[in-house]
């Protein structure tokens, strides 16, 4: 007999990614039947990427670990909560014991990010302890852009936004494959749509970037640089919008204060000069300047291609100086966008400039390594492995990976892999076998998104409107899988330490509510979750028009100014005039491996499920065609790409959008010890080409991990 089971439809949002696109989700018989967009969101409209779309198969997966998993000597087997939690708790304790608070570290991947509640409890975890070895993605893939730039002021209005730019340059950025951008830049909900919509409402779109990408596609004018000159083009414009006037001058009379050293900064760098080094022609550049300089609104910005090519602070810097000269800031009486609901440290915005920072160096935690120290309040991961494998006081015995994948996505994978097999303790919070779990003394399962409480803490620093969700659990989290802020939370309980957060210490006499939790992660933010969590008992979005927030004028009397050539940053971009362009140098690795993301996973996840399996399990080594014939190469061919630092193997296959002397691969594929005959079914991963010791920015401490100097042969 067929029984016909009720489908209840409920709203949610999605957090495969950090766009946190607004869902109806199908719920039958207590399981996640099917996901799709939710057309009556005002923000998305309906809209979801391919990603999310598998969210019913994700929640659902063969593959998905719904026990706790312990290593023995003959393998992986399940335990439960308590075993797991209590077992974990008295190692931890006994390395607190005996080799201090910097022998216990945490890294947050990327998932630790999409648990609204995951940071703050990985971050109090690791206060608690005492410990200064807290690690995230961060300074992976972009920290010049997170904190570098504070050290020349930031200014009390935000930057402009998105929907009113009436011209916007883009910079290694692919919103729409990324679903990313800083703000200035495409938001990450329906990004497509929302970039043809302003093109036809006249935006002039300048994209930088060495592939025809798909919003070089669409853009007025493509720059298509070579892999490492960002800097030169950049320097160059800020250089025309100078020499012809084209920046607000009564802006910079007012808020800058070293304008002159500046221009001799960029002096140098005239268009001819960087069309040389570029490979572009010097009228492009011009023209670059001149659309942008002409209008009064729009912002310049970047992806994490031109921070991972090696002149990250350069990049950051000139970008940020580009939107400064251009009073590409939001004055007294103008919205300022992006308000941020759930973000601790509310407060009026006001037109002025605050002081500038610089969140490391001298009073902040050091490393043991390299002369890094930690940048706000996490360490660089630059030193990650030496912090574990170097003996001495401070070296790390524990590590908590929550949701990342350190193997695949560090440099050096085999230094990686040596580091994370000495531990005494590796604890992977993962809802999977992944290849770092793998190694994992334990591994802990948690609650997948539609299982769990959230906010939208994440997205918000793209809404242009005080909009926020707070989304219910939709079915039972199934087996002994948990929150992952639980997970931490048992963890300091049972080792007798604090879980210090921004509204104080959480109380260890029972487990907080998620609401509690999030409540006290967020104190001092616009609207408390456990409100917005009262407001919307539907789980569905809410604006809070209160909370649209106008640029109040500045102090009084402030004299505070921009400082635009702080530090050593004139004397660092002179030095990239010395070293000669970056198609005159090495030559014995002629052309430049970049990094480049799929649509189809997001770093190393996603490559488990059906749909999304289709579109290719291996990371192609991307290259103009005439390349590949000059070489006698072939489509899926095997070859040999060797760099200074290491080598690999790759599957070619052209693309005529990658430009001449160029390889573009996909990071966070593959797995150590593979062979050359694993490469079509899992990828390589490409960070074997990189050596954190010798490749590093010296504040942030990001290693070169595209625009790598390499040369190609058939394998």
């Amino acid at each position: 007999m067929n029984v016909s089971l009720k489908v209840e439809t409920k709203p949610s949002f999605c957090r495969f990614c950090h766009a946190n696109c607004a869902m109806l989700v199908d719920v039958v018989d207590g399981k996640v039947a099917a996901v799709r967009g939710d057309p009556d969101d005002p923000v998305y409209q309906g809209y979801t990427c391919q990603k999310g779309r598998q969210l019913a198969e994700a929640h659902n997966h063969p593959t998905r670990l719904l026990m706790h998993q312990r290593r023995t000597a003959a393998g992986f087997e399940p335990a439960n909560s308590e075993e797991a939690l209590s077992a974990i708790a008295a190692r931890l304790r006994r390395i607190l014991d005996d080799h201090g608070p910097h022998s216990i570290a945490v890294y947050c991947g990327t998932y630790a990010f999409q648990n609204s509640a995951g940071l703050g409890a990985a971050l109090g975890f690791a206060n608690g302890v005492g410990s200064r070895n807290f690690y995230t993605s961060v300074t992976l893939d972009q920290p010049a852009k997170v904190y570098t730039t504070m050290r020349m002021g930031q200014w009390g209005g935000g930057v402009h936004g998105f929907s009113d730019a009436e011209a916007c340059i883009f910079i290694g950025n692919n919103p729409l494959v990324s679903h990313y951008a800083p703000p200035g830049g495409v938001p990450p909900f329906s990004p497509s749509r929302r970039l043809r919509d302003q093109l036809a409402k006249g935006l002039k779109l300048v994209v930088i970037d060495p592939r025809v990408t798909d919003v070089a596609k669409l853009a007025t004018l493509h720059l298509q640089v070579k892999p490492g000159e960002d800097a030169a083009v950049l320097a160059a414009i800020a250089n025309v919008m100078l020499q012809e006037g084209l920046y607000d001058k009564a802006f910079c009379q007012q808020f800058v204060g070293d304008l002159s050293a500046f221009a001799d900064a960029v002096a140098p760098f005239t268009p001819d000069v960087a069309a040389a080094r570029a490979g572009l022609s010097a009228d492009d550049i011009v023209q670059a300047a001149r659309i942008f300089g002409s209008v009064k609104r729009g912002a310049v910005s970047t992806g994490t291609g031109p921070e991972m090519a090696g002149q990250g602070n350069l990049v950051a810097w000139l970008v940020n100086a580009i939107n400064i000269i251009g009073g590409r800031v939001n004055r007294e009486g103008e919205t300022s966008p992006v308000p941020r609901v759930f973000t601790p440290g509310a407060a009026p915005r006001k037109a002025e400039v605050s002081p500038p920072v610089r969140p490391w160096g001298e009073g902040f935690p050091a490393s043991r390594f390299r002369g890094l120290t930690q940048l706000g309040f996490e360490m660089p991961c630059n030193v990650l492995a030496d912090e574990i494998l170097t003996p001495g006081e401070g070296q790390v015995k524990a590590l908590i990976n929550f949701g990342g994948n350190p193997l695949v996505a560090f440099p050096n994978p085999e230094k990686m892999a040596r580091a994370l097999d000495s531990l005494d303790l590796l604890v992977s919070i993962d809802i999977r076998m992944s290849q770092t779990a793998r190694r994992s003394h334990w591994v802990l399962a948690p609650s997948m998104c539609l299982e769990r409480e959230d906010i939208t803490n994440l997205s918000e620093w793209w809404f242009e409107e005080p909009y926020a969700r707070y989304a219910q659990a939709l079915v039972p989290a199934p087996g002994e899988t948990l929150d992952e802020y639980v997970m931490l939370w048992e963890l300091c309980r049972r080792m007798g330490i604090s879980m210090p957060t921004a509204g104080g210490n959480v109380p260890m006499d029972k487990v907080p509510t998620k609401a509690e939790f999030l409540d006290l992660m967020s104190a001092t933010c616009r609207v408390p979750p456990s409100q917005v969590k009262a407001d919307t008992p539907d789980g569905r979005h809410i604006f809070y028009p209160e909370h649209a927030l106008t640029v109040l004028p500045g102090e009084p009397g402030s004299e505070t100014r921009f400082d635009l050539v702080p530090d050593t940053l004139a004397r660092d971009l002179a030095a990239t005039l010395e070293k000669g362009g970056a198609g005159d140098r090495d030559g014995d690795y002629p052309f430049r491996l970049t990094s480049r993301r799929s649509a189809h996973v997001f770093n190393s996840s996603g490559h488990q499920y059906a749909a999304l399996s289709k579109k290719g399990t291996t990371n192609f080594a991307w290259m103009n065609p005439a390349d590949m014939e000059a070489l006698g190469l072939a489509d899926e061919m095997a070859i040999e790409i060797v760099g200074k630092r290491g080598a690999l193997t790759g599957l070619a296959r052209a693309d005529p959008a990658v430009r001449c002397g160029v390889v573009s691969m996909s990071h966070a594929f593959g797995d150590v010890g593979q062979g050359a005959d694993d490469v079509a079914r899992i990828g390589v991963i490409t960070s074997r080409l990189v050596d954190e010791t010798v490749d590093y920015d010296p504040i942030t401490g990001q290693s070169l991990q595209s625009a790598i100097p390499v040369r190609i042969a058939a394998a």
